[in-house]
């Protein structure tokens, strides 16, 4: 009988590997809660047309990469591919957004049915960060000015550069893709495949175009500049300001825009150029009209997101891994013969309820002192504690240190916490 192996695309994640999701993982967390943001967890499968009316019909997403299927009552229901629309449904159902502010963060897997590659997968994990209820430029630069610091904790701040640009307001834009439509509609023939099927559905995405020939079509065409409200300019000049004060460069960026319908005003991304083409570590901008587009009051949004594969891969690319994050063990306790057992797992207990820092991994499953010693080895740990007969009778245990050529000493078993306290510099 065949194997059963996972899905194309939807990698399990090792425990040679978990370490350092973890440490990532653990580092948003403490930036994120260092500047006042609160978790949230909402499902991973939503109704169908909470996608469709947020991200928006005509676009990659909906039209080409989503899970969706009926469920057994026939209801639609798609596996989410981003987790603003979630965060805001779930927001707006639990009166999490009355007549107050709020800053969320959430992390979880994403799916979206594209071709994988590195970097880039169909089940993927994302940290998201939401903010609603605050409409100045001030809430937008705190983002970038958080998500710089976060670079800074990770090691990567001189290896990511921030753009920035602004899509003014829906009328605005509007206007502009009228123009724009115009001006590329003189070159169809000479667009690359994707350019011609959004010229008719999603034409600002065009200016995203990757192709080189569209993207020299494109040096000739109307500015999104030249169509802007005054309020958007405004707006986009005040951020500019903070972001100066606070000491982050950026790079205005006039062909920047986001791929889904919501956004408007800021938009922004991360880029590194350590990971080819897939550059973006981080990506979001304003999106003021979501909340009253799924069915609530007008409450003004902001937000990014971020993948983690993309970022881990950065990581591990540039080794910016500490050499901490690992899964090695402290103390490998043995023990060799019936009686010993008993007292190995009790040392252990008062070595993890001492030193609560400290893994300990206590051997289990019998075999010789040799192999138990190996295994000790393999561990990484720094240290063996060691128990057979002759310390169970003598109410003794063997330390040995296991990354040093110090011999092995017998320590009595009141006195092991405060011997591998010294050992361990505990």
């Amino acid at each position: 009988m065949a194997k059963i192996q996972a899905i194309r695309g939807m990698n399990d994640i090792l425990p040679e590997q978990t370490p350092v999701w973890q440490y990532v993982e653990e580092t948003v967390r403490q930036v994120l809660t260092g500047y006042g943001y609160q978790e949230i967890r909402m499902p991973v499968v939503e109704q169908t047309d909470l996608f469709k009316r947020s991200i928006g019909e005509v676009t990659d997403i909906v039209e080409k990469e989503m899970y969706t299927f009926d469920d057994r009552n026939g209801d639609s229901l798609t596996l989410r591919p981003e987790g603003t629309a979630g965060c805001v449904r779930a927001a707006e159902e639990h009166g999490l957004l009355f007549n107050q502010s709020r800053r969320l963060w959430y992390m979880g897997p994403m799916f979206r049915h594209e071709r994988p590659q590195k970097g880039r997968y169909r089940q993927f994990h994302q940290i998201g960060v939401e903010c609603f209820g605050m409409d100045g430029p001030d809430i937008d630069a705190e983002l970038l000015v958080l998500t710089a610091r976060l670079w800074r904790a990770l090691g990567l701040h001189s290896h990511t550069r921030l753009e920035i640009n602004s899509i003014g307001t829906s009328e605005s834009r509007k206007r502009y893709r009228e123009a724009l439509v115009a001006y590329l509609s003189d070159f169809r023939d000479r667009l690359d495949a994707d350019s011609q099927r959004r010229l008719t559905t999603n034409p600002l995405r065009i200016l995203d175009s990757k192709n080189p020939e569209t993207q020299a079509i494109l040096q000739d065409a109307p500015s999104l500049d030249d169509y802007m409200d005054e309020e958007s300019q405004l707006h986009f000049s005040r951020l500019k300001a903070l972001l100066d004060a606070a000491g982050i460069e950026y790079t205005v960026n006039p062909r920047l825009v986001r791929g889904l319908d919501y956004y408007g005003k800021t938009v922004f991304e991360w880029i590194t150029d350590s990971l080819g083409a897939q550059g973006t570590v981080c990506a979001g901008g304003r999106y003021d009209g979501l909340v009253e587009q799924l069915g609530g009051k007008p409450t003004v949004a902001v937000g990014f997101a971020m993948g983690l594969e993309r970022l881990i891969l950065l990581l591990e690319t540039l080794d910016l891994v500490p050499a901490s994050v690992n899964n090695d063990a402290d103390v490998y306790v043995t023990a060799l013969g019936e009686p010993a057992v008993a007292t190995a797992q009790r040392v252990s207990e008062q070595v993890r309820s001492a030193l609560p820092g400290l893994t300990v991994v206590t051997h289990c499953g019998g075999g010789s002192f040799k192999s138990q010693m190996k295994k000790a080895d393999r561990s990484g740990a720094r240290a063996a504690l060691i128990l057979g007969d002759n310390e169970v009778q003598a109410g003794t245990v063997g330390l040995k240190p296991l990354r040093s050529d110090a011999g092995q000493q017998e320590v009595p078993q009141s006195e092991v916490i405060e011997a591998l306290r010294k050992l361990l510099d505990q």
